[in-house]
């Protein structure tokens, strides 16, 4: 099957199955979608959604959150990963923000990963939920998902499967494969156990006629 084919077919399922694709976390505004998805690196959705409730509570705009120091910060998200760095990015993100953009969260990717704790997925995301951009941020399930399907040739890294998937998905879809990609890996296309039983996109899958998907079928079946 040609690569055209293959992003068509799994579009049109996607469009079918998933019509409604959004991100799990909790937000209100541009300033609180960067602290989740700051706090989310390396983290689920739902511990982050689990904290960010306080945090946007005592400091409601990034101003309050920028006059705060990083250990405060932390016992606010103690329970995250990582979180004596996230506690200093958070800090340090909101102080930039304040003295360099007017208190206002920058839409483009080059002003978005001058701000700490902010890659270049994160800024993907910014840009994609706040704005309405076509940009593709590649987290751990878009990356597994999108080789195991083939709709990346075993890349990798992270920017080169954001620029095949770019290279392929449409203008105006982009935003809302990213979503597709990440829900199908987090609940289906898992990393460990992968539920090809439920899966739709069987019969384009890659990873489902593979050795690889064969050899594990008969662990499974011996065990």
């Amino acid at each position: 099957m040609k690569k055209e084919e293959l992003y068509q077919k799994v579009i049109a399922w996607f469009e079918e199955n998933m019509p409604v694709a959004e991100t799990e976390l909790h937000y209100d505004n541009p300033y609180e979608l960067l602290v989740a998805v700051i706090l989310s690196a390396q983290c689920t959705d739902k511990r982050v959604n689990m904290v960010t409730p306080a945090i946007f509570r005592d400091f409601p705009t990034v101003e309050a959150m920028a006059e705060t120091t990083p250990e405060i910060m932390y016992e606010y998200i103690k329970s995250v990963s990582y979180p004596n760095n996230k506690a200093r990015h958070l800090v340090g993100m909101a102080q930039m923000l304040v003295r360099d953009f007017g208190g206002v969260v920058p839409d483009t990717l080059e002003e978005l990963i001058r701000l700490p704790g902010v890659g270049r997925k994160t800024a993907n995301v910014i840009q994609s939920v706040i704005f309405n951009k076509d940009a593709m941020a590649v987290d751990t399930h878009v990356f597994r998902v999108s080789n195991r399907i083939g709709l990346t040739d075993n890349s990798k890294t992270p920017l080169a499967t954001e620029k095949e998937l770019m290279k392929h998905i449409p203008a105006g879809v982009v935003a809302k494969a990213h979503h597709w990609l990440i829900l199908h890996g987090r609940y289906v296309c898992q990393a460990r156990t992968p539920q090809c039983e439920k899966c739709g996109l069987q019969s384009v899958c890659n990873y489902y006629h593979s050795p690889e998907k064969l050899l594990l079928e008969k662990a499974k079946r011996k065990n």
